[in-house]
């Protein structure tokens, strides 16, 4: 525990309430709000607080107990019987367990310096908000939220309370994330024009076909707490084709292929070529296009203006098995016919053309006798440094700086959210940059935002 974190005790925020007319009195989870930023000795090590245990969280703890930074000092999951969930209860016999976490937060707050979500893409923004308002450093699982508009509200409470923040998109600390900022400053990387991006692999709803109509409906597994991980979500009964790993194929829970492969593909040229919201995207193709489920394949534009001495940029992404994208062989003289398949993505700028993987996967100039011409000329780039989960807890420690804080990974994350749901409705959407607003379809625009489940709107309304 961090005695010296600055902390409000309940009688004096009572106090304080009175003292300015307050017309209720709130919850304790967030009448105890600890706003302190303040960053742990280098010495310290983080008191950690885990929500969602299973699957992607429970790697996640061990690789952030592996840099030798942490301790768990909770565990909180909707289904603490669930079988995902055995190996983090195993590991930390004596760790409180939970299966809210506004519970969590109530009974041990001060006891938490940082905590790790890592929850279904629906239930990651209350939980974030709730601990940054209480001063706590996040790591947040990709993509760092469901809406647009709640990803706008944790850009603005990480921007106010200071806490460290961090997306688990985890090749933004690999050789990726350092070659493509070594060749922007160098120029190599610069005058991009068009990118594509693709996910063309197998996804848990392919194969569903269109002929789901409704939300299957299955008996409730004894110690599930089902409301607890509806969240501030959209109400459906219990099914297996939504826990524990399935939600991510649905509209209302989920982000599809584009919200789950998007980050480790496109985070770099997001970041480095600044290209922020684009103004419009367009559903190329939607094969199998359901109300319900995310398309068997997809192709969506995005349109981003010029950015100041960065022209217009061209961004298109294509998800589903039978829908691989072609190299342009008229980019640059010596490209041969290529089909990409896998996760990637390819550059074109006015002089280069860049190929590379997902994750921390460097890039390389193709074709090969253009980057045997420059190699010699080519920047390096730091081969040799923390990791992303490192990063996040040394930059709790005020030693580093979180490579992919919600400034970052907030817009990333946006663009996401706008792609999704142009998955849903298709067509084409035109989205304002300045009003943060889809002006040419009111059904379109209704989804950036949508209005939470009734009880769980204090979460909306956080200050920092």
């Amino acid at each position: 525990m961090n005695k010296n974190r600055s902390h409000l005790s309940r009688r004096n925020f009572l106090k304080t309430s009175a003292a300015f007319g307050a017309l209720s009195i709130l919850p304790s989870y967030i009448a105890l709000g600890n706003r302190s930023n303040g960053l742990l000795a280098p010495s310290e090590m983080v008191n950690l607080a885990v929500i969602g245990i299973g699957h992607q969280g429970d790697r996640v703890r061990k690789s952030l107990l592996r840099s030798g930074h942490c301790n768990v000092v909770a565990l909180c999951d909707v289904d603490l019987d669930g079988e995902q969930c055995q190996e983090a209860l195993s590991a930390h016999p004596n760790v409180p367990r939970f299966n809210d976490f506004r519970v969590m937060f109530d009974t041990m707050a001060d006891e938490i310096d940082a905590v790790l979500i890592a929850t279904p893409d629906h239930s990651h923004f209350c939980a974030t908000m709730l601990a940054m308002h209480l001063g706590k450093h996040v790591y947040v699982e990709k993509p760092l939220a469901h809406t647009f508009g709640q990803t706008e509200r944790l850009i603005r409470m990480a921007d106010k309370t200071g806490v460290v923040t961090q997306m688990g998109n985890q090749g933004h600390s690999g050789a990726n994330y350092f070659q493509f900022k070594a060749y922007s400053e160098a120029g190599i990387i610069t005058d991009v024009t068009s990118i594509t991006a693709f996910m063309t692999r197998g996804r848990r709803w392919h194969g569903w076909g269109q002929d789901i109509t409704r939300y299957p409906s299955e008996p409730l597994p004894e110690g599930l707490d089902w409301n607890q991980w509806i969240d501030s979500g959209a109400v459906h009964p219990y099914s297996q084709r939504l826990h524990p790993q399935e939600w991510r194929s649905w509209f209302d829970y989920g982000s599809g292929a584009f919200g789950d492969w998007g980050p480790h593909i496109l985070d770099t040229c997001h970041r480095f070529l600044d290209l922020g919201l684009p103004e419009s995207i367009t559903a190329v193709q939607r094969e199998g296009a359901n109300l319900l489920v995310y398309p068997q394949a997809s192709t969506i534009r995005f349109n981003f203006p010029a950015r100041g001495n960065q022209p217009p940029c061209e961004v298109t992404w294509y998800d589903g098995q039978e829908n691989q994208p072609e190299i342009d062989t008229d980019a640059a003289e010596g490209l041969e016919p290529e089909t990409l398949d896998g996760a990637g993505k390819v550059l074109y700028s006015k002089e280069l053309v860049f190929k590379g993987g997902s994750h921390g996967e460097p890039l390389r100039i193709i074709p090969r006798e253009k980057l045997m011409d420059m190699r010699d000329s080519l920047p390096d780039f730091s081969q040799k440094n923390s990791d992303h989960y490192e990063n996040f807890l040394l930059a709790c420690k005020g030693q580093e700086e979180a490579r992919s804080p919600f400034s970052v990974s907030g817009p990333l994350t946006q663009t996401f959210n706008l792609g999704c749901i142009s998955q849903r409705l298709g067509g084409e959407l035109l989205f304002s940059r300045d009003s943060k607003k889809i002006v040419n379809n009111e059904l379109a625009n209704a989804y950036l935002d949508p209005t939470p489940r009734e009880g769980w709107e204090e979460f909306y309304n956080l200050q920092g």
